[in-house]
């Protein structure tokens, strides 16, 4: 089942059945009520997360202003991947935003799986970036809308 789960989901997209499956090894599932807090901005990132039920909203509390959502992730998304290659501390909040059941794989079971196969390091690499890539581009033009908004 949960290998059918990753299949779907983007960043695994590349992977063969038997790669899948050593994916699956160390993924772990938990489950959040609405409104539960998954993380908070500038905690220590140590977990991955794909949605395979509910809502997460990701958001920033901005001075002045209060929460502004930068996202709501739904069923096949996922979020937290910074926190698989650097120890920086998380960049926004993650709040259920309806009951949600999250798919997590650790950092440390991953960098171990990483080590040992090439593979599939080299695979989710590239994914990664082209994540990042367009995340980036996502907040650079919703900046460009709070410019235009007078937001800032």
């Amino acid at each position: 089942m949960t290998e059918e789960i990753l299949k779907k989901i983007y960043f695994f997209e590349g992977l063969t059945q038997k790669e899948l499956s050593e994916i699956t090894n160390i993924c772990q599932n938990i489950s959040y009520k609405k409104g539960d807090i998954i993380f908070k901005e500038g905690s220590f990132g140590d977990k991955f997360y794909i949605i395979t039920k509910g809502a997460v909203r990701i958001s920033k509390v901005i001075p002045n202003v209060g929460e502004e959502a930068l996202a709501v992730l739904k069923p096949g998304d996922y979020f937290g991947e910074m926190a698989l290659i650097d120890d920086f501390p998380r960049s926004a909040d993650a709040i259920a935003n309806e009951d949600a059941v999250l798919m997590t794989i650790s950092k440390s079971d991953l960098d171990n799986l990483l080590y040992f196969n090439k593979e599939i390091a080299y695979k989710l690499l590239w994914t990664f970036c082209r994540t990042l890539s367009t995340r980036l581009r996502e907040t650079n033009e919703k900046l460009v809308g709070f410019f235009a908004l007078g937001k800032f």
